[in-house]
């Protein structure tokens, strides 16, 4: 995720220095410098709460099936403070004393900004499936298998699962739950072809043995008969790799 990351501070230091050089909000009182140092901080705190949101807030699932409500709800959870912030600005900028009143003038507009900054965030930050791919001859198998428990030692792995702090195990002899995070996982799993599905899925590619499509939304069926979601981000890059 480090990527995506970077990406977001990145676009939001850009929109920073614009607001900056537009002098918005009364903060052309201050001097270039000072003022794209006031612009970066409030962008920054905004990605900061919007971290924060995206983590405890906002159901995960939201953001691959729902992403309109993700980023409304995201956009209502920056602006709620980031509207309290700007309208003390004259307080600790011009030292005038704060006037309530002020929350409404300065509401529509930080809005408006967060709303932008918000899907500008989420444009940067979606991409294509994460891939894995078979090792060469010769190569150490995935790393990721010398974490199989005991009862799955030496079974093939079909689909990793995310389920909160966990992951599901889905394997030729059964399934199992260890403590990791799926990113984490997918990283140790270079060696196996395969390729996350989903925000909560992982599959290997020789598991599918069939593809649904029906109103929209494709589903992979497993060995086994496991049905696992595509989410929509993802069902372009799969489908032009000839998954289904």
């Amino acid at each position: 995720m480090a990527g995506p990351r970077m990406r977001v501070l990145a676009a939001a230091a850009v929109v920073a220095v614009l607001l900056a050089l537009s002098g918005g909000f009364g903060s052309d009182a201050l001097t270039i410098a000072p003022r794209i140092a006031y612009w970066m901080a409030l962008s920054f705190i905004g990605v900061a709460v919007g971290a924060v949101a995206h983590r405890w807030l906002i159901p995960h699932a939201w953001i691959d099936q729902r992403p309109l409500a993700a980023g409304g709800l995201m956009a209502v959870c920056i602006t709620v403070p980031m509207t309290l912030i700007v309208a003390t600005q004259p307080v600790w900028i011009s030292h005038q004393p704060f006037h309530p009143v002020r929350l409404i003038e300065v509401f529509p507009t930080t809005l408006a900004i967060t709303v932008a900054m918000t899907a500008l965030a989420l444009l940067v930050r979606r991409r294509g499936p994460v891939e894995t791919h078979a090792a060469a001859a010769g190569e150490p198998c995935a790393k990721f298998l010398a974490r199989l428990p005991p009862k799955l030692e030496g079974a093939r792995l079909w689909a990793v699962e995310a389920q909160d702090h966990y992951l599901r195990l889905h394997t030729s002899k059964g399934d199992d739950l260890i403590l990791m995070r799926l990113g984490d996982a997918v990283a140790e799993l270079k060696g196996i072809e395969g390729a996350r599905t989903h925000r909560s899925w992982w599959v290997c590619r020789e598991a599918v043995t069939s593809a649904i499509r029906a109103e929209g939304r494709a589903t992979l069926t497993l060995i086994g008969g496991t049905r696992v979601p595509v989410s929509r981000g993802y069902a372009r890059s799969l489908r032009e790799a000839g998954w289904f």
